[in-house]
């Protein structure tokens, strides 16, 4: 693996990540808990929305930090000069000099209220609502998740499935996303992207063409449209389905952030479908990071003269899925049983044809009348074997009488009404 590929995984909860905690129940060992049923106390809410100001998404140490002392107590310590601080595996003072800037102006109750304003909440570890699935991303996992949008973010991402894809993205590309959207969304799937233009944008309006449910994953606050182009998007998706992310409100998106939001798409999926990417893509950082978090990774295949599709090769080289529907994607991501079609050309009539009558009807040619004899002799046959086969292709209308001899009809049909007998 690349180094470029050790830093990815790991933001992911890759090689050196700490295993955290693998559910709500883990977190309500902690002192400051009201039990699973109840979700987190307020001071735990209060200090992890404050917390999402404090620490960037993937921060690693201070997941393991929230691990081990729980979000009221990591708070505590760092607004606190006590030298507790201090003595957390892996605090510098550097460090905790740059949280401790930011912790100044933290004020969690007004984030609170300004995501409830905007129709949304703020959703952390020990709540019901809490997509447990997370949790594999150990240390790197949210500190919480700012919600916009009525449904339950636990149930939908229980069937979910990422359509990630290039920004710039061909006719082609958005064709596919839009359908793989909208196919998905009538099996009941939710669509989860990032709500990027291209791809992401085509999926996500795929499903909501058919009233079907989406998800939107931002790198900036719930009450942020970014882009502004997607303003009205993100408004409709929020009014019919979600729109979710670690940031606090009116925090902005920065290059670091779109990467790391790539790792929440891929934990809280069951699978991820690339549509278009290039060697370097943030698609293919999502899709690697579902690899290493074992879910299912699938590529929908372009030209092979596209660069906007290289990266998708790449993947289908390695261990993705080539897929190009939403049935075949549903068979990967589903239920036993749930299974695509099977796939296959059309069926034309002389298809059913026994073999020798098979042989029979290609010893015709293709211009002019034979006797049955030499029909026998080149196909391999008796005379009366021949002659009981081409009576049979005449009733089907494969053959005519012409005179002595047989000739090819010039419209070969397989119709129930064909005449039957001599011409």
């Amino acid at each position: 693996m690349t180094g470029r590929g050790r830093e990815e995984c790991a933001a992911a909860g890759g090689p050196g990540a700490t295993a955290g905690p693998r559910g709500p129940a883990a977190d309500d060992r902690r002192p400051g808990r009201t039990g699973a049923r109840g979700g987190a106390s307020d001071r735990e809410r209060l200090a992890r929305a404050a917390l999402t100001r404090v620490l960037e998404p993937g921060d690693m140490r201070g997941g393991r930090w929230l691990r081990e002392c729980g979000g009221a107590e990591l708070m505590r310590r760092i607004t606190t000069a006590d030298g507790s601080a201090e003595r957390l595996s892996g605090m510098t003072a550097r460090r905790l000099a740059a949280y401790r800037l930011r912790a100044r102006t933290v004020e969690p109750e007004r984030d609170l209220a300004a995501v409830a304003a905007a129709g949304g909440r703020f959703v952390c570890p020990g709540d019901r609502e809490w997509p447990s699935q997370l949790d594999d991303l150990g240390d790197a996992r949210p500190t919480g998740l700012w919600v916009r949008g009525t449904p339950d973010l636990r149930l939908w991402a229980l069937r979910s499935v990422a359509v990630v894809g290039a920004r710039a993205c061909t006719p082609y590309g958005a064709h596919m996303a839009t359908t793989l959207g909208a196919g998905l969304a009538e099996r009941g799937w939710v669509v989860v992207s990032g709500a990027a233009f291209g791809v992401d944008g085509a999926a996500h309006r795929g499903a909501l063409a058919v009233g079907g449910a989406t998800m939107a994953v931002l790198a900036c606050g719930v009450d942020v449209a970014y882009p502004r182009g997607h303003a009205e998007l993100i408004g409709r998706i929020a009014g019919q389905g979600l729109v979710l992310g670690e940031l606090p409100p009116a925090d902005h998106p920065t290059r670091s952030r779109f990467i790391l939001r790539n790792r929440v798409i891929a934990a809280l999926t069951r699978g991820t479908v690339v549509v278009e990417a290039e060697y370097r893509s943030g698609s293919l950082v999502t899709a690697r990071c579902a690899q290493r978090l074992g879910r299912h990774t699938m590529g929908v295949p372009g030209p092979a003269t596209s660069g906007l599709s290289a990266g998708v090769h790449e993947l289908l080289r390695g261990e993705g899925v080539l897929v190009t529907d939403a049935a075949e994607v549903a068979e990967m991501v589903g239920d036993i049983g749930d299974l695509a079609p099977p796939r296959r050309g059309p069926m034309l009539p002389r298809d059913h044809l026994d073999p020798v009558c098979a042989r029979v009807l290609d010893a015709l040619p293709a211009h002019g009348s034979v006797n049955g004899r030499e029909v026998a002799c080149a196909a391999a046959t008796s005379e009366d074997e021949a002659l009981g086969k081409l009576y049979e292709l005449h009733s089907l209308g494969f053959v005519e009488r012409e005179g002595d001899g047989w000739r090819l009809t010039k419209r070969p049909t397989c119709n129930d009404d064909a005449r039957r007998g001599g011409s």
